[in-house]
């Protein structure tokens, strides 16, 4: 297999090195690609030094497949560039998980919406880290889902984390609006006119494409919070079917992805340092909502840059190669 990383110094691109030795992706070429200014560094593929190179239409030549992590306007511009030259293309980016077509992907749940697509979808971290444990619940037949994210740090890429760490020294914020050190900030991406904001509004249209839900009543607040590493979501979902919290917990067990870290008598409940560099999402915290006549609570984590991001990209290659 040759493969391309787009964007391979961020974060998510060297998240998506790590998970390609994980996952042992057979790579007979690597190509890896990024802006001018990081061309020339080296970065590590099974031990072997590979030399970054400046992003441009020639990159494309001979490759399979590629993984784009470099920002809407770059996946834009590229992406079909990269499918004119015959390759399949995994995007993480925000440009095409909306547009009619293109398959929004996370394979635990709906793999088989790939089919034939040049153009495969990773969806918003935030989305990711709930939506496994959502799945698990259409048995009970979901009505409403309302979401509270706590997202970390690296969420915003490598200026968030380094926002967060000058933050911490008592200097100025220099990306965020406020000090993050100092605050958990409810704005992430810009307000639209509704009152929400841009990464609301993608959790509300990811899920019900996702979970092929289209009637699917979805409302999001999205807040940055002080942790480097991993979201956490608490979500509240109305439910058509009466259930047991066991029942719901079971669910959760038999759903591939999901670990289940619900024992509030001994203080076991979903932590991001559970999470860190996992391809898991740990859920728990369950219980009814006291609010709602038919309606459940609980809390999910997950990495936001592995099974947020890079897991599931990654995850989706594999399973491309897999079945060719």
């Amino acid at each position: 297999m040759k493969l391309a990383i787009i964007g391979a110094t961020g974060l998510v691109g060297r998240a998506f090195l790590r998970e390609t030795e994980r996952l042992s992706l057979p790579v007979d070429r690597l190509v890896l690609a990024a802006s001018g200014a990081s061309a020339g560094k080296r970065l590590y593929l099974y031990g072997k030094a590979r030399k970054v190179e400046e992003l441009s239409p020639d990159v494309f030549d001979g490759v399979d497949f590629a993984l784009f992590s470099a920002g809407r306007e770059i996946s834009r511009e590229y992406v079909p560039i990269a499918v004119k030259k015959g390759v399949r293309v995994v995007d993480n980016g925000s440009f095409f998980r909306m547009k009619e077509g293109v398959p929004l992907v996370v394979p635990e749940i709906n793999f088989s919406d790939v089919g034939e697509s040049p153009v495969i979808a990773n969806p918003n971290c935030s989305t990711i880290t709930a939506i496994l444990a959502l799945n698990a619940l259409k048995k009970f037949g979901l009505t409403s889902v309302r979401y509270v994210t706590f997202q970390s740090a690296s969420g915003a890429g490598r200026k968030g984390l380094d926002d967060l760490t000058v933050t911490l020294r008592g200097e100025n914020p220099r990306f965020f609006p406020a000090s993050l050190a100092k605050n958990c900030i409810p704005k992430i991406d810009d307000f639209l006119p509704d009152g929400y904001t841009g990464e609301e509004e993608k959790m509300r249209n990811e899920t019900k494409k996702i979970l092929h839900l289209p009637d699917l009543s979805v409302s999001a607040t999205c807040v940055r919070v002080p942790v480097p590493f991993c979201h956490g979501v608490a979500v509240s979902a109305e439910l058509k079917e009466n259930f047991t919290l066991n029942e719901i917990r079971e669910e959760w067990k038999k759903q591939d992805g999901v670990v289940v870290a619900d024992d509030a008598c001994h203080d076991v409940y979903p932590l991001g340092e559970m999470a860190r560099c996992s391809d898991k999402t740990f859920v728990g915290r369950l219980r009814r909502d006291t609010a709602s006549e038919n309606g459940v609570t609980f809390y999910c984590v997950a990495d936001n840059l592995y099974k947020g991001s890079a897991s599931n990209a990654v995850e989706i290659v594999r399973r491309l190669v897999c079945d060719e």
